[in-house]
């Protein structure tokens, strides 16, 4: 369907321009002259300007639909993109990553989506499989920019000058972040029955209030318990994105294209990797309720955390890519295990929790990012590997109304509340005859619409 599609690719290009300059960072640094703690402090505030807009986009979403904020973040980050090549100084570097970072908000849009669009029983493996190939532009991004685009620019149009290249290539994924943006507002609906606006015209749907929405999706335990995970996840993986390249760069004395090359293979994963998380916890949902979604959960943190530690301890450069692959695969599993329990927590407010769990993502990846600043890098990647493990633990502590928890609890069918993607809609005979066609409603017509 139309929505899955805009949602995968939208959050796909909301990658690309949000990890576009990280395979050029080592250029940036040479050009800009800049130190090791100022190269992860444009990290550090590209992963943190995300944060904010991811808590504050959900309770939009739950207000207005995913539609609308999906296609303004994406055209309104499109533009620093666009003027990567203006900076001069380290702090204007900060700010732009800043901006840049906004597009990282588009997940909770994406998520919400696939959370209305389908059923229980597969929204696990939808929600993986469209974030996860969003992710994948992470991956995407560090093959064409850092190893097509940047050589391209530079040995074709630039005649070998590095500089230029890397200050003029970022406006390509602008422009087609913009234009994916004016696609998604004009060909996309929020929901089964159509556009948030129009369905409330029609008394369709209910109102939503975004602070009631915020406020009892921020007191809900369970949502900070994911945030915690998901911090161990989703912010290992941004931390990633940022470091790997210049890893395999620094560490194993490789080029700036071949250590983007090497560096994509960590997002290409998300090809099928968070898809198969998703899918996991609804085959074991199937069979053990809640139970076997927390489960398979616990076990892909668990195994992310160990493959961590056996990264860091890698001396060779073809074992530290095989590593960097099961590492990379457990670490997506995580992600889409994750959002395989958001929709359950408490439905009507799906949009503020996917913001509340999605900003734990960002704010896993400033604290690690603080590590590998100040940091070597084994003694950075043995304390996100022994976070990663310890928040698996946070696992038996979830316990949501209706269902059994990891450990103790029985399933109680009368106490569940996700049902189906319609949770936000008002059911009765009327709406189904709307939908079907068999009354027309002219929603401008105040009386006839009462009627």
């Amino acid at each position: 369907m139309r929505a899955f599609h805009f949602a995968w690719f939208g959050f796909f290009i909301a990658f690309f321009i949000w990890f576009s300059i990280a395979p050029l960072l080592p250029e940036v640094k040479k050009t800009l002259g800049l130190t090791k703690q100022e190269l992860w402090t444009s990290n550090i505030i590209g992963v943190a300007g995300t944060i904010f807009m991811r808590f504050l986009l959900g309770p939009m979403c739950d207000k207005y639909g995913p539609r609308i904020p999906f296609a303004g973040i994406l055209m309104f980050a499109s533009i620093p993109t666009a003027m990567t090549g203006l900076v001069k100084t380290p702090t204007q570097l900060y700010i732009l990553r800043l901006f840049i970072g906004s597009a990282g908000a588009s997940f909770v849009m994406c998520q919400y989506w696939c959370s209305r669009m389908f059923a229980k029983e597969v929204v696990g493996t939808a929600n993986a499989l469209a974030a996860g190939w969003g992710n994948l532009g992470g991956g995407v991004t560090q093959l064409v920019m850092g190893s097509l685009l940047f050589p391209l620019f530079k040995s074709v149009i630039y005649d070998n000058d590095a500089e230029k290249a890397w200050r003029t290539v970022c406006v390509i994924p602008a422009i087609v972040a913009f234009g994916t943006g004016i696609c998604i507002y004009l060909f996309s609906e929020d929901s089964p029955k159509g556009n948030y606006g129009a369905m409330k015209k029609a008394g369709l749907m209910a109102e939503v209030s975004a602070a009631g929405s915020f406020r009892s999706g921020a007191l809900n335990f369970n949502t900070w318990l994911l945030f915690i995970q998901y911090a161990t996840c989703f912010g290992v993986e941004l931390t990633m994105n940022n470091a790997a390249a210049i890893y395999f760069k620094e560490e194993f004395d490789q080029t700036t294209e071949s250590a983007a090359a090497i560096a994509s293979l960590f997002g290409w994963m998300n090809l099928f990797a968070r898809g198969l998380g998703g899918y996991s916890s609804d085959k074991l949902n199937t069979r053990m309720g809640m139970r076997g979604r927390l489960a398979v959960h616990t076990f892909a943190l668990l195994a992310e955390g160990a493959m961590v530690i056996v990264f860091a301890n890698s001396t060779s450069l073809a074992g530290s890519i095989v590593i960097l692959v099961v590492f990379s695969t457990f670490v997506q599993m995580a992600e889409g295990t994750s959002y395989g329990i958001v929709p359950y927590v408490d439905p009507p407010n799906t949009g503020t929790i996917s913001g509340i769990i999605g900003a734990g993502g960002n704010t896993g990846a400033v604290l690690f990012g603080l590590c590998f600043r100040q940091l070597s890098y084994i003694d950075a990647f043995y304390i996100m590997g022994g976070c990663i493990m310890a928040s698996s633990i946070c696992s038996a502590f979830i316990f949501i109304p209706g269902h059994r928890s990891l450990l103790t609890g029985e399933d109680d069918p009368s106490r569940q509340a996700f049902k189906s993607s319609k949770v936000l809609e008002v059911p009765s005979p009327e709406a189904d005859a709307i939908e079907a066609g068999e009354i027309d409603v002219d929603v401008d017509d105040e009386a006839e619409r009462k009627a």
